[in-house]
């Protein structure tokens, strides 16, 4: 009956929290002519929603509010409907904790909420990244302590996303979507389902392997980042432009892929699911060596940026004690309004405890509050304007986010001195004494 569902359209699907990876599943299927129910613990964002507003930059409100008045689309807070959704997916946070531990309590706790609601015949399928066994061991314990078996009663699958917020060459429905489940029929019925809005789905043998397939996308990432970023602190000290040197590379047709270094990692993934694959190991008792040297140097890269603001105040016989600094981008990367996990975050703190004064730009994200669920940063700041006098009023400025949206000419010309952490201001011409890189 499910799959028949599916495939008249008929199915009514629940989408659980409305963030960077719900509300585009929302929306696709929604076009394709399903109703679905959108969950989240939030009611500011079911609020905005139904008043036609959106909280995420790149999602336009009029994709939502069409389903909307169409009644495609009903975002609630009420976990009570549950019960009328064939398919349930999962799209929560999964954080660090404080020891830098999954912290699967956002995962835990819309488990426990879902599970009361629960009935025979549903399909229940996890998208947060997460370590390989999440599914059948975690999520299925909780599911089942209602006298529902998996497998049996209801179908449990694991599909990662593989959202890119701000990339316009891909969208939801273009990346292939791999799944895994408990059983066959539930990996057929998964595979029907992802089928009516994305163009290729690539099922895999379990839900163990799909949940590995995520990590190793994002650690893959990880370690390379790790490897241009150590060379970009050898390059550092050889006098050698680490970014000529990408670029003459990349002209070799074959075995090369282009990574580029930057100010630290950021983003809700690379920075995060390394650790998930290094903690699972440990009941293995397996140490994974090469990734944790990967994040120990995506770590240390955000203290090479700060030792590079020390020497270039210092080239101009300021200290950093009590400079005023204006960081350029909060967002982790360019062009979008997303704050997690980004390195302007660490910046920002490791530059204030050096006692600089620092303030930041960024179009995307005017205010700053207390934004990260792994560490307590609490800077309540507000973007200032980028004016020609305002630039000109800051001992340095460093640029962390290369947003398309700003005038890199005009900002090294009216700044002191400017450190670039993203090869921003490789097309300025004028006044490049004032450009330290970093």
């Amino acid at each position: 009956m499910l799959r028949e569902k599916i495939v008249d359209k008929t199915a009514i699907v629940g989408v659980v929290g409305l963030g960077y990876v719900g509300l585009p599943l929302v929306i696709e299927f929604g076009n394709k002519g399903f109703t679905v129910l959108g969950f989240d613990i939030d009611p500011k964002k079911v609020k905005l929603l139904m008043e036609h507003k959106s909280y995420i930059k790149h999602i336009s409100a009029d994709k939502t509010a069409k389903l909307i008045d169409e009644k495609r689309f009903i975002p609630t807070s009420d976990y009570s409907r549950i019960s009328e959704c064939d398919a349930i997916l999962i799209c929560v946070p999964t954080p660090l904790n404080h020891h830098r531990e999954p912290d699967m309590s956002y995962v835990v706790s819309t488990c426990e909420s879902i599970s009361p609601y629960l009935r025979k015949g549903q399909l229940v399928s996890l998208e947060s990244t997460t370590y390989p066994g999440t599914t059948d061991e975690l999520v299925k314990e909780i599911f089942e302590r209602n006298n529902l078996v998996a497998g049996k009663d209801f179908y449990l699958v694991y599909s990662p996303e593989r959202e890119d917020p701000g990339n316009k060459d891909f969208s939801t429905s273009t990346i292939p979507k791999v799944v895994g489940a408990m059983t066959p029929e539930g990996l057929e019925n998964a595979v029907a389902l992802y089928d009516a809005i994305i163009g290729k789905t690539v099922p895999v043998s379990s839900t163990r392997a799909a949940e590995l397939t995520k990590l190793l996308e994002n650690i893959y990432r990880n370690i390379n980042i790790a490897l241009v970023n150590e060379l970009k602190m050898l390059c550092d000290r050889m006098n050698v432009n680490i970014w000529e040197v990408i670029d003459a590379a990349s002209t070799k047709p074959f075995g090369f892929h282009a990574f580029y270094p930057g100010p630290g990692l950021g983003g809700h993934c690379i920075p995060i699911d390394p650790f998930y694959l290094t903690w699972k190991a440990r009941e293995y008792d397996f140490q994974t060596k090469f990734i944790e040297l990967a994040g120990e140097i995506n770590n240390n890269v955000t203290y090479f940026v700060v030792q590079k603001v020390m020497d270039a105040l210092n080239h101009s016989k300021k200290s950093i004690n009590g400079s005023k600094i204006l960081m350029l981008g909060m967002a982790y990367k360019k062009d979008i309004d997303d704050l997690r996990e980004s390195p302007s975050l660490k910046l920002l703190e490791l530059l204030r405890e050096k006692g600089a004064s620092v303030e930041y730009n960024d179009p995307y994200i005017p205010s700053v509050p207390k934004v990260s669920p792994m560490r307590n940063y609490d800077f309540h700041l507000q973007s200032v304007e980028l004016t020609p006098e305002n630039i000109a009023s800051y001992d340095l400025v460093l640029i962390v986010t290369d947003h398309s949206d700003y005038d890199y000419s005009e900002i090294v010309e009216n700044a002191r001195i400017v450190v670039d952490t993203r090869n921003a201001t490789k097309n300025v011409k004028i006044s490049r004494d004032k450009i330290f890189m970093a």
